[in-house]
């Protein structure tokens, strides 16, 4: 399990230094997202992840593949996804470091597009979405481990009640919920 999540960690560290190499401006989102934010309140709170998830501007995708590549990745569009296949784990989808494009919405349906890059902010590691930009995205994906993530900054009072008046309405009713239903 401990050598699981050396292996993304990792794969966070080459993909933020392909990228950084490249000058191609990003952030990590996501689960690692999370963790970096809740380890700097607690770090014995932070929840592993098993992949690793990127924002891009659309117009960066082809140096991003390019940079990628000299870091031992290859893209590959799966199922819609964009993704860049880790070649050191034999190709495995479930090991890629996965693409969601800025200014643009993940899913049809959502209510609102994912952040730009430029709502990042340097971390220990690589640069990471600012607090706000990834309480909303995880707001609008809402998925049960968007809810999980958000239950996990809400424990470490990263966020707090007061959140609300700073969303749209809807994204606002989603946390609420969460704060009204702390257990699930």
């Amino acid at each position: 399990m401990i050598q699981a999540v050396e292996r993304v960690r990792q794969r966070a560290l080459r993909a933020a230094r392909a990228l950084e190499n490249a000058g191609i401006p990003y952030a990590i989102i996501g689960g690692n997202a999370v963790a970096a934010w809740v380890a700097r309140v607690d770090p014995a709170a932070v929840r592993n992840t098993q992949d690793v998830d990127v924002l891009l501007r659309r117009e960066d995708l082809e140096r991003a593949k390019t940079a990628m590549e000299a870091e031992g990745f290859v893209y590959r569009r799966v199922k819609s996804i964009d993704m860049f296949i880790d070649k050191a784990t034999g190709g495995k989808v479930r090991d890629a470091v996965h693409v969601l494009i800025a200014g643009e919405y993940v899913r049809e349906g959502d209510l609102a597009p994912a952040a730009d890059v430029s709502d990042s902010e340097r971390g220990d590691n690589y640069r990471v979405l600012s607090l706000e930009a990834l309480v909303r995205m995880k707001l609008t994906s809402y998925r049960d481990k968007d809810r999980t993530h958000l239950r996990d900054m809400i424990e470490v009072e990263l966020i707090d009640p007061s959140w609300c008046d700073r969303l749209p309405p809807e994204l606002a009713a989603r946390l609420q919920h969460l704060f009204d239903t702390p257990e699930g």
